[in-house]
């Protein structure tokens, strides 16, 4: 039986969302954050390679990376309505968000983040130095992008009620930590309002509520 290893505010929670979309049976056991330095604790790091979440167990195997977690476990079971199949009229449009979710969107929010805290952090000497090259790479590269994503993503929504087209993927699973960071952020609601419209849809789905139970303590946060 598959098994998360679920970190508080991660993006595990993705998996959960899943988990409670399939409604079949998986172990889960949480693990709570270090208070002072909010990493996950050292038990965590042990599971995988990498010492990130989300990560799965399931008999000898241990798995790290969201969208890989998500294949594995549609993979073990016999519900497919998920992923659209090799034919299917949406499987281009699904592609492309599912990866797009991880590849282009939670990776430039992550380094936009990891960014910001640089400044943040930088002794006060030089955080005015450093606070305009990061202002640069903003302006540049993290802004242009996240602004192409989005602005395709708006156009998508505008015309069908999920990512993938007129029914519910995975893709929409793998987006939705990030997009629901981004509206906690107040990012979406003026510039993007059909996207706003559809986290707040995401978040109205049964299994989405059922995780949220589950997890207990989830608020949102970077990881």
């Amino acid at each position: 039986m598959i098994t998360l290893h679920h970190l508080e505010n991660s993006q595990s929670i993705r998996i959960l969302w899943l988990l409670e979309e399939l409604g079949e049976e998986y172990g889960f056991k949480m693990y709570d954050r270090d208070p002072e330095t909010m990493l996950a604790p050292a038990n965590y790091k042990a599971l995988s390679p990498l010492g990130t979440a989300p990560v799965i167990t399931d008999d000898a195997v241990a798995l790290s990376e969201s969208n890989a977690i998500i294949d594995y476990i549609l993979d073990q079971t016999d519900i497919q309505d998920l992923r659209p199949a090799p034919g299917d009229a949406d499987r281009a449009q699904y592609l492309f968000w599912f990866h797009a979710a991880q590849g282009s969107y939670q990776s430039l929010q992550t380094g936009r983040f990891v960014n910001s805290l640089a400044v943040e952090r930088s002794p006060r000497l030089v955080r005015g130095i450093i606070g305009k090259v990061m202002g640069m790479l903003d302006q540049v590269f993290y802004g242009p992008r996240l602004k192409a994503v989005m602005t395709k993503m708006e156009d998508d929504l505008s015309r069908h009620p999920f990512l993938a087209g007129e029914r519910f993927t995975a893709a929409d699973i793998a987006m939705g930590y990030t997009l629901q960071m981004a509206a906690m952020r107040g990012d979406l609601a003026e510039d993007y309002p059909h996207t706003q419209a559809y986290v707040e849809r995401m978040e109205a789905r049964p299994a989405w509520q059922a995780a949220l139970t589950k997890d207990g303590k989830f608020v949102g946060v970077p990881s």
